[in-house]
């Protein structure tokens, strides 16, 4: 979980755009992904992305893989 914090929010603030970006909130800009399961559980689950939405548009929408341990 904290490498994926340190990727968002924390990224964010460091490049002095944490009131602008790095958090799902309204007036906030977001682009999001979704994922086919728990990364904090298996950060795994971030390799199978199923959606990707940018400016409030879903610009990618997949049925999800199945994620295998390496």
């Amino acid at each position: 979980m904290s490498a994926i914090i340190s990727a968002t929010s924390l990224g964010a603030e460091a490049m002095g755009l944490g009131k602008e970006i790095g958090t799902i909130a309204k007036g906030y800009r977001a682009d999001i992904i979704a994922v086919a399961g728990d990364p904090s559980v298996r950060i795994e689950y971030l390799r199978d992305v199923v959606m990707v939405m940018q400016g409030g548009a879903v610009r990618r929408l997949e049925k999800p893989a199945r994620v295998t341990s390496r």
